[in-house]
C-alpha cells in the first residue's frame, strides 16, 4: 500500500462489514438524523449525485451514541452504531497500530486538524491490532489509513501518512461532501476538544426546522422547502433555515436530472442560463465546487441584463450551499466581484 490518496473506485465494494452485525452494540432507537434511521439513509449517500437525505441546516449536536468530544473510539463490538451516527455527523476513521508509532503521531496530526472545524466532523479512532476484525473489514495491510464515512458510506482519503496541509484540503471536500448529501449536524465538544464521555446534549429543533427535516426523512423536498421558507419569514436571520433552504433547493432542481445530457447541453448552448446552472449543481453534488463556481462567473461574464442577474443570484445560492466560511467560496466571491464591474 502506498502513501498516495485513495481513488473511491479503490474503496469501493472492499468493506465488507457484514462479519461486525452480530456484535454487541449500545441502543440504536430511532429518531429523525439518529442511529436508527442509517440503513435507509445510507443507500441514498452512494455515488457523487446520489440523493441527499440527510439534515440540511438546524441538526442539533450529535455523533456517536452516548460519546460526545472529538475523538472516540472504533471496536469490533461498536462499529455498526459508529458507522450509523455518520448519516447526521460526518465521521473521520483513522485506523492505526501501536506497533507502527508514526501512525500513532498521524492521529495526533488529523485531530489537531479536526479541532480546528468546531465540531464539524467526529474522528473514531480504531486500533487495528486490538481490532481483528475491522482490520479484516478493511483489508488493510499498512498503516495509518485515512478514510470518511457520510451516511453509513466509506468515503476514501489516504493510505500512508500525509502532511497536515495535505490532510486540511482534503478534510475541507470532505465536509463539503457531507453538506451535498444534508449531514451537517455537529458533535458537543469538551473544554479541550479531546475525547469525552459525556452524554450528548440535543436540543429539540424549532417547529418549523423540525417539519422539514421529516419532510426530507419521507422524501417530500416540497414539504421541507416551504417550512423553512417560512422560519426565513418568521426570522429572516436564521442562519439554519437559510442554509436548509439552499441545501433542499439544490435537490429539487437536480432530482432526476442526466449529468451527461445536461453536460451535452451546456457544450452546446455556453450562454444558455439554464443549461449552466444545471450543470454547475450538479458540479456542486459532485464534489466539484470550483468547477462550479468558475463556470457561472465565466457566465457573468459572458452576459448581460437580465440573463446576467440570473447568473449571479444563481451562483450566490450556491455559495449558501456550501457555505460563507470555505475559502472557496472567499475566492470566487472576489472573482465574481471582478466580473460584475
Amino acid at each position: 500500500m502506498t502513501d498516495q490518496p485513495f481513488t473511491a473506485a479503490g474503496l469501493r465494494g472492499a468493506v465488507d462489514l457484514t462479519g461486525l452485525q452480530g456484535q454487541p452494540t449500545g441502543s440504536t432507537q430511532s429518531r429523525p438524523g439518529g442511529a436508527g434511521a442509517a440503513a435507509a439513509a445510507g443507500a441514498g449517500a452512494q455515488g457523487g449525485q446520489g440523493g441527499a437525505h440527510g439534515a440540511p441546516g438546524g441538526v442539533p449536536a450529535h455523533g456517536v451514541a452516548g460519546r460526545s468530544g472529538l475523538v472516540v473510539e472504533g471496536t469490533d463490538a461498536n462499529f455498526t452504531e459508529v458507522a450509523n451516527a455518520s448519516v447526521g455527523v460526518p465521521l473521520l476513521l483513522v485506523l492505526w497500530a501501536a506497533q507502527v508509532p508514526e501512525s500513532r503521531d498521524y492521529l495526533d496530526t488529523v485531530v489537531g486538524l479536526a479541532r480546528a472545524l468546531d465540531g464539524r466532523l467526529q474522528v473514531v479512532s480504531v486500533d487495528v491490532e486490538q481490532n481483528p476484525a475491522l482490520l479484516r473489514a478493511f483489508q488493510i495491510q499498512s498503516v495509518p489509513v485515512t478514510l470518511g464515512l457520510i451516511q453509513g458510506q466509506p468515503v476514501p482519503m489516504f493510505a500512508g501518512v500525509q502532511p497536515a496541509e495535505a490532510v486540511r484540503p482534503v478534510l475541507d471536500e470532505f465536509l463539503s461532501l457531507a453538506v451535498q448529501h444534508g449531514v451537517t449536524g455537529r458533535v458537543e465538544l469538551t473544554d479541550d476538544g479531546a475525547q469525552g464521555d459525556d452524554e450528548v446534549v440535543e436540543p429539540p429543533l424549532p417547529p418549523l426546522h423540525q417539519e422539514a427535516y421529516d419532510a426530507i426523512e419521507r422524501g417530500d423536498l416540497a414539504g421541507a422547502h416551504a417550512a423553512y421558507t417560512q422560519a426565513l419569514k418568521e426570522n429572516p436571520a436564521d442562519a439554519d433555515a437559510e442554509l436548509g433552504l439552499a441545501q433542499v433547493g439544490l435537490m429539487q432542481r437536480t432530482e432526476g436530472a442526466d449529468l451527461q445530457a445536461a453536460r451535452a447541453a451546456a457544450a452546446d448552448r455556453p450562454t444558455d442560463v439554464a443549461a449552466q446552472t444545471l450543470v454547475a449543481d450538479l458540479d456542486v453534488l459532485g464534489g466539484h465546487v470550483e468547477d462550479a463556481f468558475l463556470r457561472l462567473i465565466d457566465l457573468v461574464r459572458a452576459t448581460s441584463g437580465e440573463e446576467r442577474e440570473q447568473a449571479r443570484v444563481h451562483l450566490v445560492q450556491l455559495f449558501a450551499v456550501v457555505g460563507g466560511h470555505d475559502e472557496r467560496v472567499k475566492k470566487a466571491r472576489t472573482a465574481l466581484m471582478s466580473a460584475l464591474f
